[in-house]
């Protein structure tokens, strides 16, 4: 058994606990987290007073503070609890990276299941989560307009990533040139095309109009997928994803209203905001790690565009 497998079981009602993770790889995601930690803490001794940023346009946000929290002009995080707090999205995608590891050296593979034996979607959902964290805690760091830039159009891989989960349960093949192939190579550029689209033109678009289509689609296809799995995809992570984002919000307009804080507090509504929010994706994600194989075939067994049977 290698590093990334635990035995599967069925808990009642065929339901597979199969996306756990062994301990050794829980050990390996904290490990490479301290190990983050620990570089960011010398990054921010090294530029103590240096005024690192100088050079760059700054955002409004260095003059004007949208958020509650105090602003440290000649420090490197310029803002620290909701620079740290940006943690919390590379944590979950170090573990996105660790279970599409685990899902690469599956050996058994009984039966058609979407996330687990796509490996790369989960890769692809690990990196934009740590890419996430970079961009917000760039942008928060620095508060400049380059960081601003990077932090919005960082946003959307992520929930680029959970509509190709979806889209990979529903067609796992493509009928395409007289053969079938799978979905996961086209949905996987098809996620990066978008997203460099999205980062490119990101000042030409509203950021919010975009991101609330996208969470828009991602909670539509998250609904749809729970009614249409006939109940093998666990509602219970949908009822934590949506709850975590609720209270994220919640958490960050208060911090806009600057109510509950202040300047100098040890932690922040908009801090709570990057904890939640990392928190509401990695809960779509292991809704989709969740699904138990289906007795009966299935949706997904069906390839995209495969022709109708001859007689």
């Amino acid at each position: 058994m290698n590093a990334y497998e635990v035995p599967s079981r069925d808990t009642g009602g065929g339901r597979c606990s199969s996306w756990g993770l062994s301990a050794l790889a829980q050990v390996i995601v904290w490990s490479a987290t301290g190990v983050l930690v620990l570089a960011l803490l010398g990054i921010t001794s090294w530029g103590k007073d240096r005024n690192v940023w100088d050079g760059l346009q700054e955002s409004r946000e260095l003059r004007s503070p949208a958020y509650a929290e105090g602003v440290f002009a000649r420090e490197v995080f310029r803002t620290r609890a909701n620079t740290w707090s940006n943690l919390a999205y590379v944590v979950v995608g170090f573990y996105g990276i660790a279970f599409g590891c685990r899902d690469l050296r599956r050996t058994a593979k009984p039966r058609p299941l979407a996330v687990r034996q796509r490996a790369a979607l989960s890769f692809a959902f690990g990196v934009a989560a740590c890419l996430l964290g970079f961009g917000s805690g760039f942008f928060h760091a620095s508060l400049t307009r380059l960081g601003q830039w990077v932090d919005v159009a960082s946003m959307y891989p992520p929930m680029l990533c959970l509509i190709g989960l979806s889209l990979a349960r529903r067609f796992p093949t493509v009928w395409l040139v007289g053969r079938s192939l799978p979905t996961w190579p086209f949905l996987v550029v098809l996620i990066a095309l978008t997203g460099a689209m999205l980062f490119y033109y990101k000042w030409s678009m509203s950021s919010a109009n975009v991101l609330t289509a996208l969470i828009s689609t991602v909670s539509i296809f998250t609904l749809v997928d729970r009614v249409s799995s006939g109940g093998r995809l666990n509602g219970w992570w949908l009822a934590a994803s949506f709850g975590a984002l609720v209270g994220g919000v919640a958490c960050r307009q208060i911090d806009i209203a600057q109510r509950l804080s202040s300047p100098n507090a040890w932690t922040y509504g908009h801090a709570c905001w990057h904890v939640l929010t990392a928190l509401s994706l990695a809960c779509v994600f292991l809704f989709y790690r969740s699904e138990a194989p289906a007795e009966n075939g299935s949706l997904e067994d069906q390839p995209l565009g495969q022709p109708p049977p001859t007689t």
